[in-house]
């Protein structure tokens, strides 16, 4: 722990308390640290603080990001740990994607591969004007984002607060949907109540490694299951609309045709 927290200083990367050093030895790994350099000497890191969540296959981290005035502003990092990511729940998503046809089926290029799409798919949701975390950068696992709170304390989940009424909730969320495919080609894949967040403007979607875009063989079927998830989260809470008519509503007739 001593060696890898004094690798970390050497970067330029201060640990700033105690919960980051709990983690260390199962995140910050040779491979990882490598990346973290690359980044630094790229002026995208300044700085390394405490974690801001812990998921299956990622670890976030509050970090300072030099912006271009000089100053130091919060910024979120997530590392994708190595040695214990989902390699098949990941293979799910990333080898039926057109954009990743190529990528070599061993584990750690299946991380590496996960981390770019979720910098590609933060991309093009930003770009299509959806509310999502700005991408800084990416190398390797790890992926440089905006952080999302105020205070250094990120907005809570929707699960926990609400943008309002329990109906205005559902129809900003079902919009959600629809946008991010009708605007951004893309179909988030694992939306549910833990991964949208409340900010101050409204919800914004975050976790978007396992998007896809409609043509992967199960885009529908993720579709039709973000929308069941939906469905499930406000129905005792609101009324919702039937998910199939949901569904004919965001595809098109079109789709219905083929």
């Amino acid at each position: 722990m001593e060696y890898l927290d004094r690798k970390l200083s050497a970067l330029g990367i201060r640990l700033k308390d105690a919960d980051s050093r709990k983690v260390t030895g199962e995140v910050f790994d040779e491979v990882t640290l490598l990346a973290l350099y690359k980044l630094v000497k790229k002026n995208v890191i300044a700085s390394m603080g405490g974690s801001i969540s812990t998921g299956k296959e990622a670890n976030v981290f509050l970090a300072g990001k030099t912006d271009e005035d000089g100053n130091e502003i919060s910024a979120a990092v997530k590392i994708y740990r190595l040695r214990t990511g989902n390699f098949t729940t990941m293979s799910d998503y990333i080898l039926g994607d057109p954009r990743f046809a190529g990528i070599r089926r061993t584990h750690k290029d299946i991380i590496f591969a996960w981390t770019k799409k979720e910098y590609s798919n933060l991309s093009r949701t930003k770009e299509a004007g959806i509310p999502c975390p700005t991408p800084y950068a990416f190398d390797r696992n790890i992926l440089v984002m905006q952080f999302l709170g105020e205070g250094n304390i990120p907005y809570p989940q929707m699960r926990l607060r609400l943008p309002g009424t329990p109906a205005e909730g559902y129809e900003e969320t079902i919009g959600l949907i629809r946008d991010l495919y009708q605007k951004a080609r893309l179909v988030h894949g694992d939306l549910s109540e833990y991964n949208i967040l409340t900010g101050p403007n409204g919800l914004i979607l975050i976790d978007m490694a396992q998007a896809v875009t409609p043509e992967h063989p199960r885009a529908y079927n993720f579709l039709f299951r973000d929308i069941k998830n939906i469905n499930r989260f406000f129905g005792t809470k609101c009324k919702t609309t039937d998910e199939h008519e949901l569904f004919r509503d965001i595809v098109g007739e079109e789709f219905f045709e083929i």
